[in-house]
């Protein structure tokens, strides 16, 4: 049995929603995010038994859209599962990580910071309804820095829509003289409930889609901001441990209105109903993992990294080894130059990489 180290928490509010955004999300309340937080403290006393954590996450939503006081409150509740934390990472957007929220981070053990910039681009921010500017983003990371929070990430969107290549390579390029360890990057998807979908927008063609993807790998790893997973890059010593035990397919605790949780072959979906949230009605889904659902999402979830699939830790998991089981699947794409197999990991290459999807519906076949 694996030993949960990880524990991911949701704050579903916002201050604004972005018109990407299809996230279990809604606009700040006082008074619903203090019910929120009764509820959640609950889940938390009866979910989570392990005070021995390596990482916690606090993600939504913005988290830090909550008032100084809120954010008090919830750190404090916390408090008991971060004595020994090694990453504790909090989200935040810009214009709302004010100085007073960054000196409360820091007196609870926050560690690292989240930061949704998405782009420089100030026709691109209105566009997409957030209300900052690069200005407030290099602000905000001087008084994170000099209140001795240093390990800062940044997210980032491609593909947005009327977004030009140009505007992509001037963001790239501005990033890159931020003070910043780490950057995680996304491409526009347009989900059924986003606003960019009422509203009848569209991402770009595939081609600069892809040609985006490409140039911010090639540009930041030449900066020494390395890729290490499909989606995200950062100085050596700064990837980010809590989604590397994601993708070692760790089991992990997830609380708060629809998070996602993993424990002993079991996961556990919550409500994205607040009033079912508040009856303490939290599990929406819950159901078992077969052996070979563990071994295919595994394999998933590992090659993602660059490092890929541990196959001493599949073995030791599943009492299986992954070349007998999967031998077709992994000899095919060893031929067609998008796996390197070793003695001791199965990983992509460069180009099986930006194909993952295609690669995994061969191990799907299989499992």
């Amino acid at each position: 049995m694996m030993k949960n180290r990880h524990l991911y928490v949701h704050i579903p509010f916002c201050n604004n929603i972005c018109y990407y955004c299809d996230f279990t999300r809604c606009r700040y309340n006082e008074g619903l995010v203090n019910q929120y937080l009764d509820s959640l403290h609950f889940e938390l006393l009866h979910r989570v038994n392990n005070f021995d954590l390596d990482t916690i996450y606090i993600g939504g939503g913005t988290p830090s859209s909550l008032s100084n006081d809120q954010l008090t409150r919830l750190l404090m509740m916390l408090k008991p599962y971060a004595v020994n934390t090694i990453e504790y990472t909090f989200e935040a957007n810009p214009d709302s990580l004010t100085l007073d929220k960054i000196m409360i981070l820091k007196k609870f053990g926050v560690n690292r910071i989240s930061l949704g910039v998405q782009s420089t681009n100030n026709r691109l921010l209105k566009l997409v309804n957030r209300y900052h500017d690069l200005n407030m983003v290099k602000e905000v990371i001087d008084n994170l820095i000099d209140n001795g929070i240093s390990n800062i990430s940044i997210d980032l969107i491609y593909s947005l829509p009327t977004q030009t290549m140009d505007e992509w390579k001037e963001t790239i390029k501005e990033v890159l003289l931020l003070k910043i360890k780490h950057v995680s990057l996304y491409s526009l998807t347009i989900e059924e409930n986003s606003v960019f979908n009422k509203k009848g927008f569209s991402n770009l063609d595939s081609e600069t889609e892809t040609n985006m993807y490409f140039y911010a790998v090639e540009t930041l790893n030449k900066a020494n901001i390395n890729q290490y997973e499909i989606a995200n890059f950062s100085y050596e010593g700064f990837e980010s441990k809590h989604n590397i035990g994601y993708w070692k397919y760790d089991d992990f605790y997830g609380v708060g209105l629809g998070a996602s949780c993993k424990l002993n072959d079991n996961r556990f979906d919550n409500t994205t109903n607040f009033m079912n949230y508040f009856k303490h009605d939290f599990i929406n889904i819950d159901y078992k993992l077969s052996k070979k659902d563990n071994m295919f999402e595994m394999i998933m979830m590992s090659l993602r990294m660059k490092s890929g699939l541990d196959k001493k830790l599949f073995k030791y998991r599943y009492h299986e080894d992954v070349d007998k089981i999967f031998s077709e699947a992994i000899n095919i794409n060893v031929n067609r130059e998008n796996l390197i197999n070793s003695s001791d990991n199965l990983k992509c290459t460069a180009k099986g990489l930006a194909i993952l999807n295609t690669i995994l519906e061969d191990f799907i076949e299989v499992s």
